[in-house]
């Protein structure tokens, strides 16, 4: 042992080179939480192991700079293992790896304690893993040795620097040589075939739209200029009277969560009919295939196309545009189309309304109001307890809907159907009886439950629809799946042929004729609002236009149209607007109803607060300060007798992850000697925050509005 520490501390460069390999199938090992899935990577995929493990072998490198070269190696050493620890433990909890737009999660992450992604026990293990990291690496800064190298300074630093160069030098070659991919579609299996440190890696240094050659005002223009779509007239007609004049139906989208029709597996068997509302639906309403960006995954890169007209295969992989471009600038969503039309606009989401950056999102795309969980008194969960069950947002986009008299634009998003899927039994008389042949009984058991999952999401769209239906106005409803659920489905068990191919569902009450067709989710909408005669808005057109002249997605003439126009809306100088902003971001007002608080008393050291609009995600203020609150019910919450005095004011408000003030109640003045009521109320105080808070300035996620006058877009 003696000789082989004098052999690697005399030869400690090359030594990294079998010490980088080593780490690289650690890595992997995390990565498919299999050591013999790891060894296939090395066998079946030598070039990208062989690049993965380059790539650590060049951050090792810059460890011959210092004196304490161990100490540097450690850091990097912890470093690596540490983004390995992290994607093993979200891929046991959800489908995608760790990519870099996660790092700008890690506050939503916090505020999951105790939830499927994020356990208490694990920030315990993780704040004690790095308590004694940290331990170790103070004590070998202060007891480990240090190097006297032979080479001057200089001809290391050379080293070093070719060394850096070569990697994305080489990078390239690997690309075009089509021995690693540059884009990944299905993001968890790109990680798989190419390498986890190289898929990371990618995601950090590739992000947001490279300027596409020959960009200028006249070549916007000209993709304008070629934009010829027909004047808007909408069809359909409602109104009661004159008080009341609203013209053109109701639209309203739904994104059904990881869904398709399971019928299309070619595997599966059913002992009936699993969807048989929404195969009716398929046969007297438009319907047909919706090519998604993403597998298994990835929602809110399907919701982005859905909502902007816009493909997200220009941004690098893994980014999300919520949580990148959209927190600098605005951008013109069919939102704000429709609101040039007169319609109000609306989110209904029974998740958090700071995942994925919602919140801000639906602000820079222009839309009015945003009900989230927050704001609703969810009660109800699916089976496994993981997911609210989508019920609640029946009547929650019915209140959004029946808070204006203007025509409604409704974007409504379910979760119940969401993964991971248990490979045990669950239920243990599922209404569908479902036989995966040639499978085991692991995957026999989630096609069960996902299956008996999406049979209770049929019955949902089927009380959607009579919903909509009673409300007596023209409306036009369009569903849709984000993406296939996360079974290891592969294009030859598809009729398809493509695990990028969901399905889409139309329903309307005004007699729109049926015109089955398949389409991306950046033609959807714009799609569907042309068959209502809506001919408005800068994407909208470009897609109606591609999609009237029979362009294929995808083709160089479509891709190359929608890049140029897609650039300067998003990071350009808005040459199509004539460098004016014309969509700023809304003013977003979280949830439509109110919170009032009515009467407080003292009983038992508990104080209980009575009123309307209470949810789970309640706290109190006392005096504008925080104290901890108990959930009762959506009537009453407690606090701690001691936490309060007779005088206080109390306002009750339901917060968000980053103790984001989502909607604040009246101003309550407490009484220790008895029960108050309403007449103590002050309307005109809002504390800690207005009712109609803006999510511009929500939390420290919200940076400065980029100008296309001093900034550059990221390359």
């Amino acid at each position: 042992m003696k000789t082989f520490r004098n052999f690697a501390s005399k030869h400690d460069f090359l030594i990294m080179i079998p010490w980088s390999m080593f780490l690289d199938i650690v890595l992997e090992w995390l990565s498919r939480h299999s050591l013999i899935e790891a060894l296939k990577f090395v066998v079946q995929h030598p070039i990208p192991f062989l690049y993965n493990s380059f790539i650590i072998f060049v951050v090792y490198s810059v460890a011959i700079l210092f004196r304490r070269r161990t100490f540097v190696r450690r850091i990097v050493s912890g470093l690596f293992v540490t983004l390995g620890i992290i994607n093993c433990v979200l891929l046991l909890n959800r489908v995608s790896p760790f990519g870099f737009s996660d790092l700008s999660m890690i506050g939503d992450l916090f505020t999951m304690k105790d939830s499927k992604y994020f356990s208490a026990w694990e920030a315990i293990l993780a704040i004690v893993g790095l308590a004694v990291f940290a331990f170790f690496l103070v004590r070998l800064f202060i007891k480990g040795k240090k190097f006297k190298s032979k080479t001057p300074f200089w001809a290391r630093l050379i080293l070093v620097a070719a060394l850096w160069i070569a990697l994305p030098l080489s990078g390239k070659f690997l690309q075009s040589s089509g021995l690693i991919e540059s884009y990944f579609g299905n993001l968890a299996q790109g990680y798989l075939d190419n390498g986890y440190i190289y898929g990371f890696a990618t995601s950090m240094l590739d992000r947001g739209m490279r300027r596409p050659l020959g960009y200028s005002s006249k070549a916007v223009q000209q993709v304008l200029s070629d934009t010829d779509t027909d004047k808007t007239t909408i069809t359909g007609q409602t109104g009661v009277d004159d008080a009341d004049k609203k013209t053109g139906p109701n639209v309203i989208v739904v994104l059904l969560e990881s869904f398709f029709d399971p019928t299309e597996v070619n595997y599966l068997s059913f002992s009936e009919d699993p969807i048989p509302f929404i195969h009716s639906l398929m046969q007297n309403y438009t319907t047909g295939h919706l090519t998604v960006p993403v597998v298994g995954a990835g929602t809110s890169n399907t919701e982005f196309e859905m909502l902007t007209g816009m493909s997200v295969s220009f941004f690098g992989p893994g980014e999300i545009p919520q949580k990148t471009v959209l927190k600098a600038r605005s951008v013109e969503s069919f939102a704000d189309d429709m609101k040039m039309q007169g319609y109000s606009t609306h989110v209904v989401h029974n998740n958090g309304g700071n995942f994925y950056s919602r919140a801000n999102a639906f602000s820079k795309m222009g839309f009015d109001t945003f009900t989230a969980k927050e704001n609703l008194d969810i009660t109800d969960y699916t089976p496994l307890g993981s997911w609210p069950t989508d019920d609640i947002l029946i009547g929650a986009t019915k209140d959004a809907m029946d808070s204006t008299k203007n025509r409604d634009f409704v974007y409504t998003i379910t979760v119940s159907t969401h993964g991971n899927y248990p490979g045990y039994k669950v239920i243990d008389n599922p209404a569908i009886k479902v036989t995966a042949k040639g499978k085991d009984e692991s995957l026999q058991y989630k096609w069960e439950y996902y299956v008996n999952q999406v049979h209770t999401m049929d019955t949902w769209i089927k009380n959607y629809v009579e919903m909509l239906n009673s409300r007596g106005e023209d409306t036009l409803l369009v569903m849709f799946g984000d993406h296939l659920p996360t079974m290891g489905l592969t294009a030859g068990d598809m009729k398809e042929n493509s695990i990028f191919k969901t399905n889409y569902i139309t329903w309307n009450n005004f007699g729109l004729k049926k015109e089955d067709k398949d389409l991306t989710s950046y033609q959807l909408v714009s799609d569907e609002l042309g068959r209502i005669g809506i001919h408005t808005g800068t994407m909208l057109q470009f897609n109606q236009q591609m999609m009237k002249e029979n362009i294929e997605p995808g083709s160089i003439e479509y891709t190359n149209r929608l890049n140029m126009l897609q650039y300067d809306l998003l990071y350009g100088n808005r040459y199509a607007y004539n460098g004016v902003n014309l969509y700023p971001s809304s003013d977003l007002v979280m949830g439509i109803r109110d919170i009032t608080v009515n009467q407080a008393y003292s009983f038992n050291g508990k104080v209980h607060i009575y009123g309307t609009g209470f949810t789970k995600w309640c706290k109190v203020y006392v005096n504008g300060e925080q104290v901890d609150t108990d959930y009762i019910s959506g009537e009453c919450l407690t606090i701690n007798d001691s936490d309060i005095k007779s005088g206080d004011s109390i306002v009750v408000s339901q917060v968000g992850s980053n103790s984001t003030v989502f909607r604040s109640s009246n101003k309550f003045t407490y009484s220790s000697t008895e029960a108050t009521d309403g007449n103590s109320t002050d309307d005109s105080a809002k504390d800690p925050s207005d009712n109609n808070t803006s999510v511009e300035s929500e939390s420290s996620d919200i940076i400065a509005p980029l100008t296309p006058e001093t900034n550059e877009p990221a390359q």
